[in-house]
């Protein structure tokens, strides 16, 4: 459905350094790829966070925060 959502540029911001056409680009591309992208992105990032963050988030988990 947002696929099929025009972009405006002058109303639409655009995300970090990407451009109308790479936007629209992306948009065109399948939900598989959409979401296989997305999880490469989550892993990479708590591959990349800190030991110390990590147990500060376990130890929230276990209080039920």
């Amino acid at each position: 459905m947002a696929d099929k959502m025009p972009l405006k540029n002058d109303i639409d911001p655009l995300l970090y350094y990407k451009s109308k056409e790479d936007i629209l680009e992306y948009r065109k591309k399948p939900v598989q790829f959409k979401l296989r992208w997305l999880q490469a992105q989550m892993e990479f990032f708590h591959e990349a966070m800190p030991e110390k963050a990590k147990k500060l988030r376990d130890r929230l988990r276990a209080e039920g925060i």
